[in-house]
């Protein structure tokens, strides 16, 4: 293994570095805002070199205090609800023609490749960056297509985008278009909480194939670095 550099990573630098990755993923009339960017004074340190899938975070997030309404039309408490419990979370809309289905769908994929009790202490939560579109019910048909243990979280936006912001995921209020369209800006971060301590210790970008989950995960159920 290479020896491991250290970069400081501004919350700014990773919101952009999601966006590039976010073609399509808003109307092709928008345009990324700069205030997708989280607060520049958040910042994250990183462990590792590009060759792995996971980027190590030397200094872990906490799980945003999140209480939203969940797929299924109830309360849900991410941080009491998630803890013990090994999470990815990801920031995406239901809408969105390419990111979101491909991050989710792949989640599944290596999901589905786990023994069954590691199956059953994952859970994959994704909170919506278009709440208004996606309803519970909305959020339960689309994330059920791909795997019916999957949570989908939706609320009021302010509130959503400030947990984003809490653990570096820029994400901007959807814009309507002229042509009514609808342009929906948001980062494509993946966290990965352990559940040794309830603390996001992994960092995935948009382009993290179903395999490469596939070979993480058993050890981010473990709380063990990748």
């Amino acid at each position: 293994m290479a020896p491991a550099t250290s970069v400081r990573l501004g919350a700014a630098a990773v919101a952009v570095a999601a966006m590039v990755a976010l073609a399509g993923c808003g109307t092709s009339g928008g345009q990324a805002s700069a205030n997708a960017a989280a607060d520049p004074g958040n910042v994250a340190a990183v462990s590792g070199g590009n060759a792995k899938a996971g980027t190590l975070l030397d200094t872990p997030f906490a799980k945003p205090h999140l209480v939203l309404t969940d797929n299924h039309g109830k309360p849900f408490d991410l941080v009491k609800q998630t803890a013990g419990l090994p999470t990815l979370l990801f920031f995406g809309y239901t809408h969105c023609p390419d990111v979101c289905p491909t991050t989710m769908s792949d989640i599944a994929l290596a999901k589905s490749k786990l023994p069954a009790a590691e199956q059953a202490k994952l859970r994959v939560v994704m909170v919506s960056s278009d709440p208004e579109r996606d309803t519970p019910a909305r959020l339960n048909e689309w994330l059920g297509a791909m795997d019916k243990s999957f949570i989908g979280l939706t609320g009021k936006f302010p509130q959503i985008q400030a947990a984003a912001r809490s653990v570096g995921v820029g994400i901007d209020a959807p814009v309507k278009e002229k042509d009514g369209s609808i342009t929906v800006t948001h980062g494509a971060e993946v966290l990965a909480f352990w559940p040794k301590d309830n603390l996001g210790h992994v960092l995935y970008m948009s382009g993290t194939t179903a395999a490469q989950y596939q070979a993480d995960l058993p050890k981010i159920i473990k709380s063990e670095a990748p």
